[in-house]
């Protein structure tokens, strides 16, 4: 079965500083006319750093959209042309004061794919060594430890809601680490 889109034509509606809005006019594989409004964004990185076996850093930070305190692994925006392993590394240490002596890739994921290219690098950061905190002008955010067992809690009584913190724990403990 084809499942392909064909474009017929594409127009920005909005080009910000975190996204570009566009709308494509497309024909579905069953020959149908529709569109799509697209948000083009450049991406970002996850990361699940342990201070020791049982033990994660999370970041608390109050999210406009949801106008709440989100819980969430420390994460950001990759800049235009940066290479996700150089922006893990200046997010763990800008959100939580840490610089981690080992990295380990744990894939990627998608976010929205319905509506946004936003692709979410994951990382498992390891031998931590604190030097300071230095976040963003304008991000007010805490860096806290939980007990790993503590923070599935957290997922499964609906405490910690944010998608990629649970995409990227669990794609971290799949891979070969006990809870």
């Amino acid at each position: 079965m084809n499942f392909e889109e064909k474009t017929l034509s594409s127009e920005v509606v909005y080009q910000g500083k975190v996204f570009t809005l566009i709308k494509d006019d497309i024909v579905t594989s069953d020959g149908h006319k529709s569109f799509r409004e697209v948000a083009i964004h450049n991406g970002g990185v996850v990361i699940v750093a342990l201070k020791d076996n049982n033990t994660v850093l999370l970041v608390k930070q109050f999210r406009y959209p949801l106008k709440s305190v989100n819980i969430e692994l420390p994460a950001g925006k990759l800049e235009p042309n940066e290479e996700p392993d150089f922006a893990a590394k200046r997010e763990l240490e800008e959100e939580t004061g840490y610089k981690a002596k080992t990295w380990k890739s744990l894939g990627y994921i998608n976010t929205t794919p319905g509506i946004c290219t936003e692709k979410l690098y994951l990382y498992l950061a390891t031998n931590l060594e604190f030097i300071g905190a230095h976040p963003d002008e304008g991000e007010v955010i805490k860096s806290c430890e939980y007990k790993i067992s503590e923070v599935f809690e957290m997922i499964k009584n609906g405490t910690i809601n944010d998608s990629k913190t649970i995409c990227a724990l669990t794609r971290a403990f799949c891979k070969g680490f006990e809870v």
